[in-house]
Order: C-alpha cells, then sequence, then structure tokens
C-alpha cells in the first residue's frame, strides 16, 4: 500500500456544544447528522483495503463485506474517514455492530452475511495522489461530492447543509432513526488528526432513577474505599431494571459516597436483582455484575443497596431499555418515591426513516442539499 496518507492515521475529533451554533463565528460551518457506530478510517490502494479504528486499530477482518464493498464502490486510491454502522429495519444498531468484534472468523462471516454493516463516509484525506488534509472542509467535500457521487449502499456519502434551520430539523428527526445528534465543521479547517476541531450537538434529556449499587473505583484500597460508579434502575410493571451507571465523580466525592451509602448495603438475596445470581451470567448485557466479551476480564461485580434514593441524571438517548452512555448525576431527588420512577417518564424519539437519510437528494446529484 502506497497512499499519500498512510496509517496510522488518527481521527479529527469533536467538542460538545449546546444548541447550533452561529456560522458566522466560524468563518461558515457545513452540518451533517452524527452516525451512531465504529468511527472507521478507510484506506483503499487498488485491491489493498485496510480498516481502522478510532484508536488505529485494525477493523479489517471483522467487516468482510465492507472490504468487498469499498472495493467495488469507492474511488481505486482513497483515504477517506467515516462511520460503520449496521442497520435494522430503519434504525441504526450499536449494540448489534458490537457483536462484530469477535475472534472466531466464523462468527464473523455468519453475522455479515445475516447483519451486514454499511460505511458512510463524510471527510476525505486523500484522493488518487493527492493530500486533502491541508485544504478547508469546503474543498474536500466538493472533492468527495464530485468522487463518490451516486453511492446507493452498502456504502453512502453522508448528506450535509449549511442551513441552520435545516441542521435544527435534522436534530429533532434523526434520533428516530438511531442517530446521535448533528456535527457541524468549520468549511474553512484543515484535517487535523486528533484534534477537537468540529462540533457536536447532541441530545440531553434527564430522568429520575433508583439506586440500586455501586462499584469499586480501581484505585480503591481496603484503607481508603473509593465508589466507581453507581448502578441505576427503573421500574417496569413492579420489577427494578437496570438501566445503567453514573460515574465521574471526584475522588473525595467518591469517598464521600461510598461512606454514605453504607447504611443501605443489603445482602443480594435481600435486593431485587438477587434472583439473577443464578441465571445472570446468561443474560449478561442485561444484569449488572456479570462478565461479558465487552468486559475484558474487569471485576464487575457490585454492592447491592436498598433501593430507597432517587437521583436525576442526564442521558442522552437510549439503546433499547439501558442508556447508551454512562448517565451524569445531576441531583439527589428526596422528593421521589423510587416506585414512581418507571420507564414511562423517558421521552420517546418520533421514528424516522434511515432510508430518507442515506439517500435524500440522491437523484438530484451528488450530496444532495450540500448548500441547504
Amino acid at each position: 500500500m502506497d497512499l499519500p496518507v498512510m496509517p496510522p492515521v488518527r481521527p479529527m475529533l469533536a467538542k460538545s456544544v449546546k444548541g447550533i451554533p452561529d456560522p458566522d463565528k466560524f468563518g461558515g460551518l457545513s452540518f451533517e447528522p452524527k452516525w451512531d457506530g465504529f468511527r472507521c478510517i478507510v484506506f483503499r490502494d487498488g485491491d489493498e483495503v485496510e480498516l481502522t479504528s478510532r484508536n488505529t486499530k485494525p477493523l479489517t477482518r471483522y467487516f468482510p463485506e465492507v472490504v468487498d464493498a469499498i472495493r467495488e464502490q469507492l474511488p481505486e486510491r482513497c483515504v477517506l474517514d467515516g462511520e460503520l454502522f449496521v442497520a435494522l429495519e430503519d434504525r441504526l444498531e450499536f449494540e448489534v455492530l458490537q457483536e462484530r468484534i469477535h475472534p472466531a472468523r466464523s462468527r464473523v462471516d455468519m453475522l455479515a452475511e445475516k447483519t451486514p454493516a454499511c460505511f458512510v463516509a463524510f471527510d476525505l484525506l486523500a484522493l488518487g495522489d493527492t493530500s486533502y488534509v491541508d485544504r478547508p472542509f469546503s474543498e474536500r467535500r466538493a472533492a468527495m461530492e464530485e468522487s463518490l457521487s451516486g453511492l446507493t449502499g452498502p456504502c453512502y456519502l453522508t448528506r450535509t447543509t449549511t442551513d441552520t434551520g435545516q441542521a435544527e430539523e435534522w436534530f429533532h428527526q434523526f434520533e428516530g432513526a438511531g442517530l446521535d445528534g448533528v456535527v457541524a465543521k468549520p468549511l474553512t479547517a484543515t484535517y487535523r488528526q486528533n484534534a477537537r476541531t468540529m462540533l457536536k450537538i447532541k441530545h440531553e434529556r434527564t430522568a429520575d432513577v433508583v439506586v440500586a449499587g455501586y462499584r469499586e473505583h480501581k484505585t480503591s484500597t481496603p484503607e481508603r474505599p473509593l465508589l466507581g460508579s453507581l448502578l441505576l434502575g427503573l421500574y417496569d410493571d413492579g420489577k427494578l431494571q437496570h438501566v445503567g451507571v453514573s460515574a465521574s465523580f471526584s475522588e473525595k466525592r467518591r469517598a464521600e459516597l461510598i461512606a454514605e451509602l453504607q447504611p443501605l448495603v443489603v445482602p443480594i438475596e435481600e435486593h431485587p436483582w438477587g434472583e439473577w445470581a443464578d441465571w445472570a451470567i446468561a443474560n449478561p448485557d442485561r444484569v449488572p455484575g456479570t462478565q461479558s466479551r465487552w468486559s475484558a476480564g474487569k471485576d464487575l461485580s457490585f454492592t447491592p443497596l436498598r433501593p430507597d434514593l432517587v437521583l436525576e441524571v442526564a442521558y442522552d438517548h437510549m439503546e433499547g431499555r439501558r442508556f447508551r452512555h454512562t448517565a451524569q448525576f445531576r441531583r439527589w431527588r428526596t422528593d421521589r418515591d423510587p416506585e414512581s420512577c418507571g420507564y414511562e417518564q423517558l421521552e420517546e424519539p418520533v421514528s424516522y426513516e434511515l432510508d430518507r437519510i442515506l439517500l435524500a437528494g440522491h437523484e438530484a446529484g451528488p450530496g444532495g442539499d450540500h448548500h441547504g
């Protein structure tokens, strides 16, 4: 492989902002959907194709069907930044995508056929013998529109717009198809590896949840116990379901919290999740304290707490019946009855067809509504 930009490449990153930013403050902005998948840099030199992750780790062996699609659909020699995703019934499904990182080739091949992945390109690093990393995004986008026109899957070119009203509409609509928000890119910015040059606008909501247990911090010792994360639950038909975790406390607060929670510690047999002790290992994704292929040997055991405490957390969106990311602690809700904390309080995004995002404006030419 001999390309103008060679691996390893650490992709350009984004910093969070609240609300759609003013393009005039950045010399113009291009808005696009924020895809919820695996960040992926594609290197193609003829038949040679390499896929690498955000952390520069190889992804090629896990996505043979994407490699085939790249050989068929993308330019002969190119380096593209984008996202791998799996869609089922008009929604992105991150959990299904995670299943692809598996050591067994036979399982990878089976899943490649059963739940094939796609690639959506949203930035250009090299084309032919030319590097584009030092060119403004406006030029990189124009080159992509010219070289990637007509893609209808499994490889796609992401939609973009310079219209803030359109971006606001996307922010609210696209979540229904499993997307993660909106990204804004300064039109004049060059491609800077591992730098937070882009802006991301993500959904944030709040929910009142029950504190059902805690895990100790990796630096916790018997002499100085420290809380690592709080295990959160919501009631569903009278049963307390595991919905996620809250973390990100200062060291001082970790020590205070673990001391404050000791009076609520109960034996697992007296806990709502005690019934899971015998069969939990068969269903690790729904149960705290069990090993799965994602835990990498970490100790995920937890200390059960009597479910008396309620706290308010901020979250971006759900994945199935759990928070997609770690929920952020907001405040204690001593005024709330734990049994009143159920799923019905969670906002459901309006459904939206994924094809309307991927293929919109396809007949109108490359990039669709690039300029609004």
